[in-house]
């Protein structure tokens, strides 16, 4: 097949690793840019080596320089983006969260199947080799009676946030806040693992914006609970873990899920680690490329019933504390 010709939304630094981490799977060429504007699209384009430039989705979709589009706009926008390019046979690999809730992933995953393209989620960390190794060794710990997560990071958007300048992390128009944008990272895997949990108990901290700036989900799975931990407001040190009658696995780093272990009820500890020597984000981009390159409509990992679990999950989540986005309210 010949190289997949990639279109880029979004011209931060995020997209600038996708690049840099795809450029490293065989076949991926960088075509073209989209930005609201012209100048920033074709300074983005110059400096990463993309030929084509637009500053409307639609036209971006109708063109046929392009296979595929990596979207990385403000949350808000996915849904809109996405759906716009599916209906002119674009491919979809989605940043997370995919959508602003459930309402709007409802609309997309039709737009998927009814023009046969791949939508996927950018959900790094549940497509590395170190989150198979998990899937593989979770039989050694025996029944699992508790899984943890946590993923708190001080945001350095904070401090201007709190010198009074909002910027897109911190407010709600751009469907934005500490569960959809870290929290999502320790319900994924949870949700691969497990499924859909029975029940869904949350507390959060509303910031004056009205976007969640800490918080914490409990989850019930009958025969095994859940505990997730997520903040852009203080850092957390303590690794996340998967709790078993025989032993527990842990996770240096829900994200980046780089050390791996097993410490067995008897003291004795086993490392589980696979290597991951390339790029963060070269595994999404290599399962993305792969399933197109064999005409596979959906990821087995990252597919459309595990983002749709947890977008339910967040959207729960979300009504229980309050946190309500203008997209919640859109038709």
């Amino acid at each position: 097949m010949r190289s997949l010709r990639f279109g880029v939304i979004g011209t931060n630094w995020i997209t600038e690793s996708f690049i840099k981490a795809a450029s490293e799977v065989e076949g991926f060429t960088l075509s073209a840019v989209y930005s609201r504007t012209e100048d920033t699209a074709k300074e983005f384009a110059e400096k990463n080596g993309a030929e084509h430039t637009f500053t409307d989705v639609e036209e971006m979709a109708a063109s046929d320089v392009i296979d595929a589009v990596y979207i990385a706009s403000p949350n808000s926008f996915h849904a809109e983006q996405a759906i716009t390019l599916m209906n002119h046979g674009k491919h979809v690999i989605c940043e997370k969260p995919i959508a602003s809730n459930v309402k709007e992933l409802e609309s997309m995953i039709p737009a998927a199947k009814e023009n046969k393209v791949l939508l996927m989620e950018a959900m790094r960390s549940t497509v590395m080799p170190n989150f198979k190794s998990i899937q593989e060794n979770l039989h050694k710990i025996g029944p699992v009676r508790r899984y943890f997560a946590s993923s708190c990071q001080y945001s350095s958007r904070y401090d201007k946030y709190k010198e009074g300048t909002v910027l897109n992390a911190f407010n709600p128009k751009f469907s934005n806040g500490s569960m959809m944008d870290i929290g999502i990272y320790c319900l994924y895997p949870m949700v691969v693992l497990f499924g859909k949990p029975d029940s869904v108990k949350a507390n959060g901290l509303l910031l004056e914006t009205g976007v969640d700036g800490e918080g914490s989900i409990l989850l019930n799975y009958g025969d095994k609970d859940a505990v997730v931990m997520y903040s852009k407001i203080s850092n957390s040190y303590v690794p996340s873990e998967i709790q078993g009658e025989n032993g527990s696995i842990l996770i240096d780093h829900i994200q980046d899920m780089s050390k791996i272990e097993i410490r067995y009820k008897d003291g004795s500890v086993e490392d589980i680690t696979i290597k991951q020597d390339k790029p963060k984000m070269y595994y999404e981009a290599k399962e993305f490329m792969d399933l197109v390159k064999n005409g596979e409509l959906e990821s087995k990992v990252n597919s459309h019933q595990n983002s749709l679990a947890v977008m339910e999950i967040m959207d729960e989540a979300r009504k229980q504390i309050g946190l309500v986005f203008p997209a919640d309210t859109r038709n």
